[in-house]
């Protein structure tokens, strides 16, 4: 199967060679982008781009002139970019939670809706109760939501299980998503997400639980690709947050830590101690995580869906920035703190609310959003040889008018793996 998108306004994100390390600091703000474009499609993999001119005078007569099934797509006026690349989902939940929302908007904090069971118990009891056929179709639906935003590859969790067959039933689901679906697919054992109520309080004996019962069977199934813990106040400190690394990594997963989210947990210490792919949320970051971070080979993401929907302030993205560091953006789609999914609204709130430039956020849930879950070689760019994830907008004036028109769907058509969806 082959297809020519032709005349495209823009091409963006054109990247020759696969950076080593992702785009960081000042190089956040240049877009590789060739201008009045093609691309050409071949069995589901970017065979080729450039200029129209030379599309023109050295490919269009061969192409159009072998009895070759051509797919022609005129893109006049439109923008090719590269799909999403959203590194921290947990789309696999049941049911939702919008009494809680309710609750927010009356003034209860996340913490004090947590102690009364609500939050992730909550939705921790309802999945329980949830067959996992039942679940695979409710996930199902949120899939489709996010490729038809733009999104070409997600990160999954567990972590609405809390007890190990419910765990694994999350993860189960995780992997049928990933082959039974276009999407490019990573999963996250996330045990230590919540203490469970029968636990009485006494987090270190479920972080055993984690270790000894949970892990093990993870591992062996092969069901999870990384380690991840809530390292914050009121859930896991440092030290439990560092046995259940210390354990993972003897089964060779990689951490990724939710740090830094309502104060400075040390989630940043222990994920960098822990050579973690990725510390997540950090709204309560500053001089010192910068500077370990910067050392490191950790990618700091950032969830500003979940700082809107919880009122809560924002990651300093500039000062990350600004201090040479690279930045991924990832939806964190889930049913308590951000029950959406669309990376262009992302972009947006990036952008006015975290001072971000329409350029680094388009690296940022790309190219730097592949590297968060490490499928970089084969995603995240328009490149010879990476899959053909990409989309064709509609025709906008210019590549800032994705995130600037932040509720008007701007996708036209969207391409997983070379196949239009």
């Amino acid at each position: 199967m082959k297809i020519n998108i032709i005349n495209i306004k823009r091409l963006i994100n054109t990247i020759v060679n696969s950076p080593e390390k992702p785009i960081s600091g000042e190089a956040m703000s240049i877009l590789p982008i060739v201008d009045n474009a093609y691309l050409i499609i071949k069995d589901g993999i970017i065979a080729d781009y450039g200029k129209m001119s030379y599309y023109n005078k050295n490919i269009s007569d061969f192409a159009l002139g072998k009895n070759i099934p051509d797919d022609i797509i005129d893109a006049t006026g439109k923008f090719v970019f590269p799909a999403f690349c959203d590194s921290h989902t947990h789309l696999i939940y049941a049911g939702s939670r919008e009494q809680e929302f309710t609750d927010k908007i009356r003034g209860l904090t996340y913490k004090e809706i947590a102690r009364r069971g609500g939050g992730i118990l909550n939705s921790a009891e309802l999945l329980h109760r949830t067959s996992e056929k039942e679940l695979y179709n409710q996930a199902l639906e949120r899939v489709k939501e996010i490729m038809h935003f733009g999104t070409g590859a997600v990160e999954i969790k567990s972590g609405y299980g809390l007890r190990l067959s419910d765990e694994l039933k999350m993860l189960r689901v995780a992997r049928r998503i990933k082959e039974e679906t276009p999407l490019t697919v990573k999963t996250t054992f996330l045990g230590a997400h919540a203490c469970p109520i029968r636990f009485s309080g006494d987090t270190d004996a479920f972080v055993d639980e984690v270790i000894k019962k949970m892990l093990p069977v993870v591992a062996a199934e092969k069901l999870a690709d990384y380690v991840d813990v809530f390292c914050e106040d009121g859930f896991f400190n440092y030290d439990q947050t560092n046995r259940i690394f210390e354990a993972a990594a003897k089964y060779g997963l990689r951490p990724k830590v939710h740090a830094n989210q309502m104060a400075s947990s040390g989630g940043v210490q222990v994920g960098v101690k822990n050579n973690a792919i990725s510390v997540d949320h950090l709204e309560y970051a500053g001089d010192e995580e910068i500077k370990i971070l910067k050392g490191s080979d950790t990618i700091p993401v950032l969830l500003p869906g979940a700082t809107f929907f919880m009122n809560m302030k924002y990651a300093n993205a500039r000062k990350m920035i600004d201090s040479g560091l690279p930045l991924a953006i990832a939806s964190n789609y889930n049913p308590g703190s951000c029950p959406s999914g669309d990376m262009k609204f992302e972009m947006s709130l990036a952008c006015i609310k975290m001072r971000m430039l329409p350029e680094e956020t388009i690296n940022a849930t790309t190219i730097n959003g592949a590297f968060a879950m490490d499928v970089q070689d084969i995603l995240g760019s328009i490149t010879h040889g990476k899959k053909a994830n990409l989309f064709i907008t509609k025709r906008i004036p210019s590549f800032e008018y994705l995130p600037y028109a932040f509720n008007t769907p701007l996708i036209e058509k969207m391409f997983i793996n070379g196949i239009e969806i």
